[in-house]
C-alpha cells in the first residue's frame, strides 16, 4: 500500500490531470485532492486507481473505493452497476504515472534526477551516490531497496519492493522538493521501469552498473530484460542529460547505442578501455586502495569497503556526482569515510571465532562475486553459505545458484528466501540439483532460522559463514503473508552464547 506522502494540501480536476492523455474519457468531472490504489487507504477525495496486477484486480474493489469516499476512480472499464465521476483509459497502470506527476506539479524537473539501474551494485552505487552529493552540501534523498530518504531525516521503510507505485514516487518526490531536497537518487529496477512506475520522472543522469542473468520470469528473456533497463537510458537522453556506463559489462555497454544524444561517460577496473579506470589496485579485509586515472591525471583513492566490485560502484558514483557538479578530487575525499551498507557484505561479530557476513546476493553472478570474494579472505578456514530462492520468480537460475554454491564453499546449506505461494521444498531441490555431484557437505533445510543455526554449529575457528539473499529485507513472504525477518538480528540472537565468551 505505501506510506502517504506528506506534501502540501493539493487539488486538482480530472480534466486537469488528464489533458495530455488525448485517448483517456471523462465521465463527469470531479476535484481530487489525493491519489491511491488500494481501497482500504481511500480518502475523502481521492482518486481510486483500479490497477490489475498478477493476483488482484483493483476493478473488483471499486465499490469499497466509493464507499469510502473516492471522489473519482481511474478504471479501464467502468463496473455495471456504477455511476460515478471517472477516467477510463486502456491502460491503468500506464496512465496512473502522467496523471499523479501533474497532480503532484512534476516534482522531478525541480530536481537532479539520477536513475540507477543494473542487476548487481544499484542499492550500494545509490547509497554512496547520495553519500558523496549529501556531503558536498547537496540536500539528497532516494528512493530504491533500502527505502525513501527524503533528505530530511525523514525515512520511509518499502518492505520487499525496490520502486514504489507511480503515485507514490511522484509524492515522494514532492515531499522531498517542499523539504530543500536539491538531488534524488533512483533505483530504476527492470520491474518499475517495464511498469510504468516511473513514468512522469524526468531523470537528467542515469548509470548502469551491470546487466546479467534475472528477472527472466517476469521478462522472458535477456533481450526484454536489457530494454527494459534501456528505457531509462532513453529518457536520459531525450532530455539530454548524462549516460554513466560500466565499460567492463557486456550488458551495460549493449545500451550505449541508446544514448545518442546524452553526453556518454564510461569506467572500468577489468582491463577494458573508458573515460575513467582504477588501475594499482590492492585490496584486503579494511577496504581497498586504487589509482584513477583519466586523461594523464591518476588520483589516489581508498575505499572502506571490501570486494574489488565496490570499486567498480565507486568509480560509478564518482562519474555520477561529477555530472552532478562535484568535482572528482572530493567524491574521492568524501568516499574515503563512506560507511558501511546495510545488508550488503555486513560483518556480525558478536565474540564468535569465526566470519559472519549478511549480504544480498541472490544471483548466480553475485554469489560468485561474494564467494570469490570471501574465499580470498578466508585463509585456511572453510567457507558455509545459507542462501535460497525466491518463490514465483526466476527459476532458471536456481540450479545454477546450486553450482556456485557447490563448487565455492565446502558448507552448503540450502533454505527459504520468499517461498511465496510454491512449495519451499520444491525450491530448495531445484537449487540442490545445480550441486550434484556434490563437491560440498549440502544440507536442506525449510526453516531458515533452523539453517542459519546449523551453519553456526557446523562452524569452525577461521571459518566464515555467508548468510545470503535477504540482506536488508525486514520479512519472510509465505502465501501472501509478510513474516517479520531481521537477518542481522536473527543472526546476533543466535550468537549471543558467543558473547563474553
Amino acid at each position: 500500500m505505501g506510506i502517504r506522502p506528506q506534501v502540501q494540501p493539493r487539488a486538482a480536476s480530472l480534466a486537469e490531470l488528464t489533458a495530455t492523455l488525448p485517448h483517456a474519457r471523462l465521465y463527469d468531472d470531479a476535484i481530487i485532492t489525493g491519489i491511491t490504489y488500494d481501497s482500504r487507504d481511500v480518502q475523502p477525495g481521492d482518486l481510486f486507481a483500479a490497477l490489475r496486477g498478477s493476483d488482484f484486480d483493483g476493478h473488483a474493489y471499486i465499490p469499497q473505493a466509493i464507499a469510502n469516499g473516492a471522489a473519482a476512480i481511474l478504471v479501464e472499464q467502468i463496473p455495471d452497476g456504477i455511476d460515478h465521476p471517472a477516467i477510463v483509459v486502456d491502460n491503468t497502470r500506464r496512465d496512473l504515472a502522467p496523471i499523479s506527476s501533474v497532480f503532484y506539479g512534476n516534482p522531478s524537473r525541480e530536481l537532479i534526477t539520477i536513475g540507477l539501474t543494473g542487476t548487481d551494485g544499484k542499492t550500494t552505487t545509490t547509497a554512496l551516490t547520495r553519500f558523496v552529493l549529501a556531503e558536498s552540501g547537496i540536500p539528497t534523498g532516494s528512493i530504491g531497496t533500502l527505502g525513501i530518504d527524503i533528505g530530511d531525516g525523514t525515512q520511509i521503510s518499502l518492505g520487499h519492493q525496490t520502486t514504489p507505485e507511480s503515485h507514490l514516487v511522484q509524492g515522494y518526490l514532492r515531499q522531498m522538493v517542499e523539504a530543500g531536497t536539491r538531488a534524488v537518487v533512483i533505483e530504476a529496477t527492470s520491474h518499475g521501469l517495464a511498469m510504468h512506475r516511473l513514468d512522469g520522472t524526468e531523470f537528467t543522469i542515469a548509470g548502469v552498473t551491470n546487466i546479467t542473468l534475472e528477472h527472466l520470469e517476469y521478462h522472458g528473456t535477456v533481450e526484454a530484460y536489457r530494454a527494459a533497463k534501456g528505457i531509462l537510458i532513453q529518457r536520459v537522453a531525450v532530455n539530454a542529460g548524462h549516460v554513466v556506463l560500466n565499460a567492463d559489462d557486456e550488458g551495460a555497454m549493449s545500451l550505449e547505442s541508446l544514448a545518442t544524444g546524452a553526453s556518454l561517460h564510461t569506467y572500468a577496473m577489468s582491463g577494458a578501455v573508458a573515460e575513467m579506470m582504477a588501475e594499482n589496485i590492492t585490496a584486503d579485509h579494511r577496504g581497498s586502495r586504487f589509482e584513477i586515472v583519466r586523461g594523464g591525471e591518476r588520483l589516489v583513492a581508498n575505499l572502506p569497503l571490501i570486494g574489488e566490485f565496490n570499486i567498480a560502484n565507486a568509480l560509478c558514483t564518482i562519474a555520477i556526482c561529477e555530472a552532478a557538479g562535484v568535482p572528482i578530487q572530493q567524491s574521492i575525499e568524501i568516499l574515503g569515510r563512506a560507511p558501511g551498507i546495510i545488508g550488503r557484505l555486513e560483518r556480525i561479530d558478536c565474540g564468535q571465532d569465526f566470519g559472519v557476513v549478511v549480504d544480498y546476493a541472490h544471483t548466480p553472478a553475485s554469489l560468485e562475486k561474494i564467494l570469490t570474494l570471501l574465499r580470498g579472505l578466508v585463509g585456511g578456514g572453510r567457507l558455509l553459505v545459507v542462501s535460497g530462492s525466491a518463490g514465483e520468480r526466476d527459476v532458471t537460475k536456481r540450479p545454477l545458484q546450486g553450482e556456485v554454491m557447490n563448487r565455492l564453499a565446502e558448507v552448503v546449506i540450502i533454505t527459504s528466501e520468499d517461498p511465496r505461494n510454491e512449495d519451499p521444498l520444491a525450491i530448495i531441490e531445484e537449487i540442490a540439483n545445480g550441486a550434484i555431484p556434490a563437491a560440498a557437505d549440502v544440507y536442506q533445510i525449510v526453516d531458515r532460522r533452523e539453517a542459519i543455526a546449523l551453519a553456526f554449529s557446523l562452524a569452525r575457528t577461521g571459518d566464515v559463514v555467508l548468510l545470503a539473499g535477504k540482506g536488508h529485507e525486514n520479512s519472510i513472504i509465505w502465501g501472501f503473508e509478510h513474516r517479520p525477518w531481521n537477518e542481522s538480528a536473527v543472526a546476533r540472537e543466535l550468537l549471543l552464547p558467543y558473547l563474553g565468551a
